[in-house]
């Protein structure tokens, strides 16, 4: 029997809403693979270098304001830089406020996403954009028809995000070949 493989979760959280939605993912996940598979991590308590210790990982980063980085993702954001994930893949799933902020829905989640892709990361888990009404989104593919991980918008949309957050973690062991 092979080893089980470990997930690392890493989030960022001011308001405890990307924390309680990567809480809800490992339950998922560990339900799903019937295992304690996800090490969770606050990125403001975990160096961020931690990270090279998973091949599996997944990504909780919030979109503050109009479009900015969330506090603690702000003063990790050039060690990551100098991080290989090469060979590593990866998952992402932000947060948003698709009416208050619908020009800036999810930025964050498309500015890390591209920052872990240019440093080698295979990423998994894009997310249909059907079911959204927003008005701009550097979170989404290139065709516009998806968004580069899991889209919650846990102020206008919170009925909804179990169900997501169930077909994403399914979606997710699949892609990652768990």
């Amino acid at each position: 029997m092979s080893e089980p493989k470990t997930i690392g979760l890493f989030y960022g959280s001011s308001t405890c809403y990307t924390e309680m939605a990567g809480e809800k993912i490992r339950k998922v996940l560990q339900q799903l693979q019937a295992e304690d598979c996800v090490d969770f991590f606050n990125i403001a308590d975990t160096p961020i270098v931690q990270t090279q210790f998973y091949d599996y990982l997944i990504f909780g980063i919030p979109t503050w304001d109009y479009g900015e980085l969330q506090e603690h993702w702000e003063e990790i954001w050039d060690e990551l830089d100098e991080l290989d994930f090469s060979g590593k893949k990866i998952a992402i799933y932000g947060l948003g406020d698709q009416v208050g902020y619908p020009e800036w829905f999810l930025d964050a989640m498309g500015y890390l996403h591209s920052k872990l892709v240019h440093r080698g990361a295979t990423p998994c888990g894009y997310w249909p954009r059907a079911g959204y009404e927003f008005e701009g989104s550097k979170a989404l593919t290139p065709d516009g028809n998806y968004f580069v991980g899991l889209a919650l918008d846990e102020e206008n949309e919170f009925h909804l995000s179990e169900a997501r957050i169930n077909a994403w973690c399914n979606q997710i062991v699949r892609e990652f070949g768990l």
